[in-house]
């Protein structure tokens, strides 16, 4: 059983039990592409079977996401999941004074990484020296933020604020709250959290814990195929003699011209995923070698 699972997270639970729940329940070879928070709700792509091989593919995709901020609280976390640690004057907050500020938190940011995290530093969880209350110098990573839109807002002593964000691999909604709180100069928090998007595959389309487990006899029945799991890389077609060569780690020059280079999905004219190649210029023709190729007999 070989493809890929749109899956809804619920909050409180973590990423890694949803893939264990999935592993268990099938008792497959299930991998991520990507985690959410455990407070945060919402899409998680997985990968089965033979096909855990595509998912560095979405690692780097854009995700989009729901984020309620709420003003005038701070949280040890930067989210719900932390204690209150400071409270602000945050009732004279307007609509258009968040709208004005969420503007200038867009394009290339660098962005500190939060204290409760699991990101590791000298073999060490953040989360782990904040919580013995260490210190510890917090890295930082440049992100981008291409959409922030307000959707939303509620005034209020602690006025809440729903928001739309698009943004780069590696990005913390919550340490974005926090700016937007910093901004404004009244402290912000992540209030809640739900991912929409990830690359090409959107939550409409995922299937809760619930209609998994009913599905569990016959769960290709809401399994992508291996193919649709990366129908944002370009691909070529290939005849059957040529995906003979790239099977057995050959690389091969195509006649026709590729309008592209970098990863690709190569493919048989029956739609069989072949491998992924490297697609690339070699003696002025194009050239395919074999990154990773996929046997899905097993």
């Amino acid at each position: 059983m070989h493809g890929g699972l749109l899956v809804v997270k619920p909050p409180g639970m973590t990423s890694h039990d949803v893939v264990e729940y999935v592993r268990e329940l099938w008792d497959v070879k299930v991998g991520h592409t990507g985690t959410l928070d455990p407070a945060a709700a919402g899409l998680l792509v997985l990968c089965i079977g033979a096909a855990t091989r595509l998912s560095e593919y979405l690692l780097n995709c854009n995700k989009t996401y729901r984020a309620e901020i709420t003003f005038g609280l701070t949280t040890a976390t930067a989210d719900a999941e932390g204690e209150i640690t400071q409270q602000q004057q945050a009732g004279h907050l307007t609509a258009t004074q968040v709208e004005d500020a969420i503007g200038g938190i867009t394009g290339s940011l660098e962005m500190t990484v939060p204290a409760y995290s699991a990101v590791s530093q000298d073999g060490t969880r953040l989360y782990e020296y904040a919580a013995r209350e260490e210190k510890v110098t917090l890295p930082t990573r440049q992100v981008q933020i291409y959409h922030w839109e307000l959707l939303d807002f509620t005034p209020g002593q602690h006025p809440a604020a729903l928001t739309e964000v698009e943004c780069s691999k590696g990005t913390y909604v919550r340490s974005l709250a926090e700016m937007l709180g910093e901004r404004l100069k009244t402290g912000a928090y992540l209030s809640f959290l739900v991912r929409t998007r990830i690359g090409p595959h959107c939550l409409e389309d995922a299937s809760t814990l619930e209609e998994i487990k009913a599905s569990a006899d016959n769960p290709k029945e809401i399994l992508l195929p291996p193919l649709q799991i990366v129908p944002h890389l370009p691909a070529v077609e290939v005849d059957q003699p040529t995906a003979d060569r790239l099977r057995y780690g050959n690389g091969v020059t195509l006649p026709a011209a590729t309008e592209h280079e970098g990863p690709t999905v190569v493919t048989t004219n029956d739609g069989s995923l072949v491998c992924i190649a490297e697609a690339t210029v070699r003696h002025g023709q194009p050239y395919l070698k074999p990154c990773k190729v996929f046997d899905w007999s097993s």
